[in-house]
């Protein structure tokens, strides 16, 4: 359902309420929109994200690339 702002403004508990029950709701503003969901629906959009070192840990293998560092001199310049 869309609502207007106003109007969602005066019935908020019944804009919450069709939230639960029925699914998202739009409450519009001129040109803009937003859009009212369930706290249980928003967490399953949201997804679980793993932390960064998480994620490096469950990557490719490192095993056999060769991490050394180079130790060959670096480049003239000219000034």
């Amino acid at each position: 359902m869309e609502w207007q702002l106003a109007d969602a403004k005066n019935r908020f508990s019944e804009l919450v309420n069709r939230a639960l029950r029925v699914g998202p709701q739009r409450v519009r503003r001129r040109n803009e929109a937003v859009v009212v969901i369930s706290a249980e629906e928003y967490e399953s959009l949201k997804g679980q994200r793993v932390s960064f070192k998480e994620h490096l840990l469950l990557g490719e293998s490192l095993e056999g690339v060769d991490l050394e560092r180079d130790s060959s001199p670096m480049r003239e310049i000219s000034l």
